[in-house]
């Protein structure tokens, strides 16, 4: 894979933190025997990066530029999910930062977990959902078929083959009574221009959605609750790492274990990073983020 590395000017309000890190973490590798050139004396870290996965995608740039600033060398390698969990369980990669618990990729857990080690959860409650325009007259799911028309008979979903899709299908339509509603099944682009069309003009909208994603950035809007809960328990997001990946690099093991994100400050990145620069160079939407947003790191607790 191609290695990505971080560009741009490094920025002023994080070079301070860089230095200490950098420096206190020297100091520990040379009295462990370690080399000048990384503040483990370790190899360079690659970061195994889910592809398309937006949220993984985000907080893996992030990564690598906290830990450019703190001296390390980092690679960063994109795969389907499979390949990434295959990979770090063989050591090829050394660390994921977008592994969904307890349901999305239990799979894998089950497959590689002996391989594995946890290195923390960063981000609580990634749920599946049904988003509204904030100013919709309902707040609940169980409200939505009796004001239906006021929604123009639809709710607007992506892709077919996708699992909230299915979960919609099989659970929430049946539990609220909504199989008068069209639910017209699209694909995710698809659904974002109908959201975005439809909170310009101020008209209401119903669509299917998940968090994290920049969507709640960019536009008006909020879920409808859940009381039935058909759409499922949610999952939170962790970090692995290959086996031994702390006693490596114990700093950096200690420092992503002390890292959480509210889905706020990730929705912010992702709409920077996807919609608002389009996807192109990740590594400097992370820097145009973090000058927006200087006292990021210390929130994120890597500073």
């Amino acid at each position: 894979m191609q290695n990505m590395k971080r560009r741009g000017a490094l920025l002023a309000t994080t070079s301070a933190l860089a230095l200490t890190l950098a420096a206190c973490s020297s100091g520990e590798a040379d009295e462990a025997g370690g080399t000048a050139s990384g503040p483990d004396g370790a190899e360079p870290i690659t970061i195994g990066v889910h592809s398309g996965w937006e949220e993984g995608i985000a907080v893996s740039y992030l990564w690598e530029h906290i830990l450019t600033e703190a001296g390390y060398e980092v690679e960063l390698e994109t795969a389907d999910a499979g390949v990434v969990f295959t990979g770090l369980a063989q050591g090829d990669y050394d660390v994921n930062f977008d592994t969904w618990l307890p349901l999305t990729h239990a799979s894998y857990l089950e497959q590689y977990g002996d391989d594995l080690e946890e290195l923390g959860m960063w981000l609580e409650e990634a749920p599946l959902t049904i988003a509204v325009n904030e100013d919709a007259p309902i707040d609940s799911l169980d409200e939505l078929a009796e004001n239906a028309d006021l929604f123009g008979n639809r709710i607007v979903g992506i892709e077919s083959g996708a699992g909230l899709t299915k979960q919609v299908q099989d659970e929430v339509i049946p539990t609220y009574g909504l199989e008068d509603m069209e639910f017209a099944i699209s694909s995710t682009p698809a659904m974002l221009a109908e959201l975005e069309a439809a909170t310009d003009a101020g008209e209401n909208i119903a669509v299917t959605l998940w968090e994290p994603h920049w969507a709640y950035d960019a536009y008006p809007i909020k879920n409808l609750e859940d009381p039935e809960g058909a759409l499922g328990e949610p999952d939170d997001i962790f970090t692995y790492g290959t086996k031994g990946f702390s006693e490596e690099y114990p700093e950096v093991a200690e420092m992503i274990g002390s890292f959480t994100m509210e889905a706020d400050q990730l929705h912010s990145l992702e709409n920077l990073m996807f919609n608002k620069n389009g996807g192109e160079d990740p590594a400097a939407s992370v820097d145009a983020w973090l000058e927006e947003n200087p006292d990021v790191l210390s929130e994120l607790g890597v500073a």
